[in-house]
Order: C-alpha cells, then sequence, then structure tokens
C-alpha cells in the first residue's frame, strides 16, 4: 500500500530534499537546534582534550625540564607538571560531561517536541480529508505513518543528528592539531576521508530506494495485522486462523526480505571503512615513528598523533550506523511530508449556519457517483420542510445511504445542489452543517470508555443529567443502571463488550444529546431484535416532535407513521407519498410491504398449483 497512490486527494511532487524540508519545518525550534549544536561542539572540544594532555605527559617525562609545560607556564618541577596537567585533565573530562549531558538532554527533548508536534499536525491534517480519501487507503498504511515513520524520524534526531556533528567536529579538530605538528602525516591520516565520504554517498544512492521499500512493506504490514485484529471474530468464525496465520507470515517475510536487502548493504559499510581505517593509522605508525628515531619529531607529538588518528577515523565506523538512520529516517519523512502534501479535493465552506437552525433539507437534481464509477444516485429533487419526519426506502444499493452521506456532505454530487435552511451545504463550515445534525449509523461506533463518557462525546461538558435524560430518551437508562457500574460501565473497544442493541440504544442517546436541528438515521434498526426495534420505535416517537428526521430504513414496519416516505429504485425516486398513499398506488412500495408482511407469501401459497 502506497499512501502516495491513488486517493482522492493529490500529493505534488515537492523536489526539496527530505533534509532540507525538515530543517524548514523546523524553523521555530531553530534556538533549540543552535544550542544543541553548540553543546555537542564544545563536548567534542573537552574530548580532544585528554588526548592532548597524554602527549603533554610523555613530554614531560620524557624532556623534563624542557618540556612543553615547563616553558609555558615556569614549572621545572616533574611532579608539579605532572599535578598540572592532571588538573586539567580532570576539568576536561567535568566539562566533556557536562556538555555531553546538555548536548543529550537538548536533542531528545527537541527529537521528543518534533515528534510530539508532526504527529499531532499530521493527525489533525488526516482528519481534514475527505471521507473518499479514508476510503481508497488502508488505515493500517496511514497507522505506520504515524507511528512507525514519526518514530524512525525521533531516532534520527535523537542520535543520529548529534554523531553527525561529532564527526564533523572531530575532523575539524583533529585536522587542526595534525597540520601543527606534521604536514606529512595529516596527509596520510586525513587520505582515507576522502575515500569514506565517497562510499558514504554511493552508498546513501543504494539505500535510498531500499528504505523507501522497507517503508511501503511495514506499511502492507500494519494494514494487514490491523485488519486481522479488528475482523477476529469473522476469522474465527469460519476457522480461518491458519490460512491468516500463513497470510501474515508471508506479508512479514516480504517485510524481512526488504530489510534483508537494505542490510546487505548497510551492513557491508562498516567492515570496509576499518580497513581503509587500517591504512590511514598504519602510516601515521610507522611513518610517525620513523621521523621520533631520526629526531624529526618529539616522541610526545607522535604519541598524541597516534592516539589522534584513532580518534580521527574510528569515529567513522559508526558512520555507517548513522547513515543507516539518516536513510531510515529521510525515507520516513517523504511519506510524512508527502501526506501532509495531500490537499482535499472539497474545500470547507466558510460560512457558518445561522442559529437557530430550521432544519429544511432539499436536494435539487442531484447527482452522484463515487470516484470515476457510474451514477449512483441520478436526479434526486427532494424536500423535506422543517419539523418533518421523512423516510428514504428502497432495496439494497438503491442509493438510500448514499443520499444521508451527501446530506452530511461526506462527499459533493457531481452535479445539483444539496441545501440545509436554504443554503448550499458546500458554502457552510462542516462545524455548521454538521453541527446542527445528529447521527445513528447501522455500524455503531462507541469508543473505548465509559457509557456516560460514550453518550457525552455527543456534546462535550454535558452533565451527568443531561447524560442521563439522553439516555431515558433514547430507552437506555434501565439497561445501563443494569451494567456492573452502570453508567461508568466500560464498554471496551468499539463497544464490544455490550450487544448490537444497547450500542445502537447508546448510539442515539448520543445523538439525542446534541439536541440536532436534523436527526438522520441510517437503518438504526436494521441489526436489532424486535423487542430494541420497539424500544428505540417508542424513543423516536418522542424525539422526533418538532425536529427534522431522515430515516433510511429497511423495515418498512418503522417509517409506516412518517409525514412522507420517498421510495427509490437503482438511484431514482420511483414514488414518494405516505404509507396509505404510496399503498394505494400498488407499486413498488405496496410490493415490498407485501413481501415484509407476509401477505406476498400468503397470496401465493393460496393460489392453485
Amino acid at each position: 500500500m502506497s499512501l502516495e497512490a491513488g486517493g482522492s486527494g493529490v500529493i505534488p511532487q515537492d523536489p526539496t530534499p527530505g533534509l532540507k524540508r525538515l530543517w524548514r519545518y523546523a524553523g521555530p525550534h531553530r534556538p533549540q537546534v543552535i544550542a544543541a549544536v553548540t553543546y555537542t561542539t564544545f563536548g567534542k572540544v573537552m574530548d580532544v582534550v585528554p588526548e592532548i594532555l597524554i602527549g603533554a605527559v610523555l613530554d614531560v617525562i620524557v624532556r623534563g625540564q624542557a618540556s612543553f609545560v615547563a616553558v609555558q607556564f615556569g614549572i621545572t618541577d616533574k611532579w608539579n607538571q605532572l599535578i598540572l596537567l592532571a588538573v586539567l585533565n580532570l576539568f576536561a573530562w567535568i566539562f566533556e560531561s557536562l556538555f555531553g549531558y546538555l548536548s543529550a538532554v537538548t536533542w531528545r527533548n527537541l527529537a521528543q517536541t518534533m515528534e510530539h508536534e508532526i504527529r499531532h499536525q499530521l493527525y489533525s491534517h488526516v482528519q481534514s480529508l475527505e471521507v473518499s480519501w479514508f476510503e481508497d487507503n488502508t488505515s493500517g498504511g496511514l497507522l505506520s505513518v504515524l507511528n512507525d515513520d514519526i518514530n524512525q524520524l525521533e531516532r534520527f534526531l535523537d542520535g543520529g543528528a548529534a554523531s553527525i556533528l561529532q564527526v564533523f567536529w572531530n575532523i575539524i579538530l583533529v585536522g587542526a592539531m595534525f597540520a601543527a605538528s606534521s604536514l606529512l602525516l595529516t596527509l596520510l591520516a586525513f587520505l582515507p576521508i576522502p575515500i569514506i565520504v565517497a562510499g558514504s554517498v554511493t552508498y546513501q544512492k543504494r539505500l535510498q530506494p531500499l528504505y523507501g521499500r522497507v517503508r511501503e512493506a511495514v506499511a502492507d504490514l500494519s494494514a494487514a495485522l490491523n485488519a486481522n485484529l479488528s475482523g477476529i471474530q469473522t476469522i474465527k468464525a469460519f476457522t480461518a486462523e491458519e490460512r491468516e496465520a500463513k497470510r501474515i507470515s508471508q506479508v512479514s517475510e516480504d517485510y524481512r526480505v526488504a530489510n534483508r536487502d537494505a542490510i546487505k548493504y548497510s551492513s557491508a559499510f562498516v567492515p570496509l571503512i576499518r580497513m581503509v581505517i587500517l591504512a590511514g593509522f598504519t602510516c601515521t605508525l610507522v611513518i610517525g615513528g620513523w621521523l621520533v628515531l631520526n629526531n624529526r619529531m618529539e616522541v610526545g607529538i607522535y604519541a598524541v598523533l597516534v592516539f589522534m588518528t584513532q580518534r580521527l577515523l574510528w569515529p567513522l565506523t559508526r558512520l555507517g550506523e548513522t547513515l543507516d538512520l539518516y536513510q531510515r529516517a529521510m525515507a520516513s519523512t517523504h511519506r510524512i511530508f508527502g501526506l501532509l502534501d495531500v490537499s482535499p479535493v472539497m474545500k470547507e465552506g466558510v460560512s457558518p449556519l445561522p442559529l437557530p437552525a430550521r432544519g429544511e433539507v432539499s436536494l435539487d437534481d442531484v447527482t452522484f457517483g463515487y470516484g470515476n464509477g457510474p451514477d449512483i444516485l441520478r436526479s434526486i429533487t427532494m424536500e423535506i420542510p422543517s419539523g418533518e419526519s421523512h423516510a428514504i426506502v428502497g432495496a439494497t444499493g438503491s442509493g438510500k445511504s448514499t443520499l444521508v452521506r451527501l446530506l452530511l456532505r461526506f462527499h459533493d454530487p457531481r452535479s445539483g445542489v444539496v441545501r440545509i435552511d436554504g443554503i448550499d451545504v458546500r458554502e457552510l463550515t462542516y462545524a455548521g452543517l454538521r453541527g446542527a445534525m445528529g447521527y445513528v449509523s447501522q455500524d455503531v461506533f462507541l469508543f473505548h470508555g465509559t457509557v456516560s463518557e460514550n453518550i457525552a462525546y455527543g456534546r462535550q461538558g454535558a452533565t451527568r443529567e443531561e447524560i442521563e435524560n439522553a439516555a431515558r430518551s433514547a430507552e437506555a437508562h434501565d439497561f445501563i443502571l443494569d451494567l456492573a457500574d452502570g453508567y461508568d460501565t466500560i464498554v471496551g473497544e468499539r463497544g464490544q463488550r455490550l450487544s448490537g442493541g444497547q450500542r445502537q440504544r447508546i448510539s442515539l442517546a448520543r445523538a439525542i444529546l446534541r439536541d440536532p436541528a436534523v436527526l438522520v438515521l441510517d437503518e438504526a434498526t436494521s441489526a436489532v431484535d424486535n423487542e430494541t426495534e420497539a424500544a428505540i420505535q417508542r424513543s423516536l416517537a418522542n424525539v422526533t416532535v418538532g425536529r427534522t428526521t431522515v430515516m433510511i430504513a429497511h423495515r418498512l414496519s418503522t417509517v409506516r407513521d412518517c409525514d412522507r416516505i420517498w421510495v427509490l429504485e437503482r438511484g431514482q425516486i420511483a414514488e414518494a407519498g405516505t404509507h396509505d398513499e404510496l399503498i394505494a398506488m400498488g407499486g413498488l412500495y405496496a410490493a415490498l410491504w407485501r413481501v415484509q408482511t407476509g401477505e406476498a407469501i400468503r397470496v401465493f401459497a393460496s393460489e392453485p398449483g
């Protein structure tokens, strides 16, 4: 699954490199970045000082009163010279530890802050995308960006950025020491660095597409796991555990193979660097020793340069690990900013809905289809006056639920206009439009929390009394009190600890608490038993009084008292009228009514055969 492919949003092709884009994004945090860079730099300076002091100690032991310390500080006694060097070494270690601590704290806090802000911005941005985008992209792929990709970026900011700086300053500081001591050894010691840099660039180009495939593979794995965990009851019901285990194993194997290809290249980097480092270290050891034996270099300087060569080149072995972090982070950065670059095709309106909302709903010659597919609704014209209850019925696939999605503006029609209170819904803010509606769907979604929290989701800040009144209106109060902890009972993920009828009534209470101008019921009683249906019918008889209600129904018995019933057939309005009027017409509605009440079966049985 690629979030860059498909979907109703379009991802612009941004040529800006990931690191530059990340730096641009980190603008508000640049003072913190500068502080972290400063601490890392001073820490590296202090890290080099002990190596210099080792050379000074050898110089004191070998040359005594002619040592560098004696000449510069006027201390002739060897012991006192060593004491001075020990004190300097103590301070060097203390400051190195201090700056190391400040560097680690600053980088890590920066990483955590940016991780939080990117995840928050990314999630907020994703919520702004239209429903059709979510239908075209898997939730597992989306979760892999929101979780795994952002975590990869955090790991790089936490350790990789500081490591790159340390290598940079290590080369500068050690290079300065070499240049001040011997140009010949400087040349020999630094000779491996261009080779390492060239190798790094080559590996970077090879690793970039490999880690891109790794990110895609982990998205596929997340999507598969998410889908299977959500459908675990179906898997068990069809005894498909072994089959699904094999399928997940195959997806996981694809992820392992993608990682294996990347690991093959990234792991070979360090051994190659070690061989190059060995050449540089050997040159310093042999050529420097020859210069000392021929009295062309002091032994203290030679000792410093030997240590410095290791100090210069050995950290470069971590370049492979750092490069690995960098490539993973840049692959993740591409996916993160790619998702941020998705633009909603539907633009939110700017006008609020005038309050109080009357709840007048109308559709004027509306035609709609999904994506590039055929028309699902064709030339729908419908008027729903304020305060009336209207039902939309029809066979499966006739377009009933699609019509509701247009009312909520989950989609825009291909042609025609949907209005509420005479205003085109495309001109309204989402808060203004949907704030005037209460929605109860066939597939009830409850959040993992208490019963009262799920009901209060309909209106933030609702009091306990208001929550209970809404539950009474939905005829849910009595069964809620019978639960283990009443209104404080945890419903479980998606409300799995409750029955379907209980979930439906809590969903209705949530909509009632919102006190909407328009109540939209999408097959609210299709999946409940007769007792629950009767309870919901009683509650609807009360809460729909004086409130515009749009009911999508399969069971015609639930809509017979509506002010008007609209019958859809193949995306068009076939009939409209009251229950009695439609029965009298003897058309499609009457035929459906006869089937559902059993009259058609009785007629068929009474015919001579």
